[in-house]
């Protein structure tokens, strides 16, 4: 929240002469991210295969795609953990969110209307994916458009269709969360000499 109220100005001023702070919320966002995986979940992130990941700063278009699977909200602090830039696909109630909403909005990620009849919402999701795509900045899609701790969805095709039209490069990714990280009491647990998994 703090970090977004710092940026709101540049946010509101850059509107009017043609400037934004994106990269700036992304950072905020980053470090939000790592910050609270790191105090409230546990201190081990383990990253399995970043050498076959795009280079940091590569800005080249088209972006690539970054898709992985969905199976809890921590997979949203742990993705930053990737070091990448890019934009979200959220749900639009997010948006209203104190503090998470006010800096994905200055980040400018993609938001969509899950519910009743949405072909606009789903249009705008293309339009701004294809977008951030040709200017040189990924995409991470979570296809199966939900969550579920115990049970993977299937796949929606989005991911897929947006990196046809755009000639983008699909990056998976595979997160995987053990169901015992919630019994650790992490970090209380440190109190009474508790182990961290």
């Amino acid at each position: 929240l703090v970090g977004g109220l710092l940026l709101l100005p540049k946010f509101i001023v850059g509107k009017f002469f043609g400037f934004d702070c994106q990269l700036e919320a992304h950072y905020v966002e980053r470090l939000t991210g790592m910050l609270c995986c790191s105090m409230f979940i546990s201190p081990k992130v383990e990253i399995v295969g970043e050498e076959h990941l795009p280079a940091i700063n590569d800005n080249s278009a088209p972006a690539p795609i970054y898709v992985a699977n969905h199976a809890s909200q921590i997979d949203l602090g742990v993705v930053y953990f990737l070091k990448r830039r890019f934009k979200w696909i959220s749900k639009d109630s997010v948006r209203y969110i104190p503090g998470p909403g006010l800096i994905m909005t200055l980040s400018q990620h993609v938001f969509i209307v899950r519910t009743g009849k949405n072909r606009k919402s789903v249009s705008n999701l293309y339009a701004q994916s294809n977008a951030a795509i040709q200017a040189g900045l990924p995409m991470f899609f979570f296809p199966q458009g939900t969550r579920r701790m115990a049970e993977r969805l299937p796949f929606k095709d989005g991911a897929y269709r947006v990196a046809l039209e755009n000639k983008s490069c699909l990056i998976p990714i595979s997160i995987h969360i053990p169901l015992t990280c919630w019994n650790s009491w992490y970090p209380l647990c440190l109190l009474w000499g508790g182990k961290v998994e």
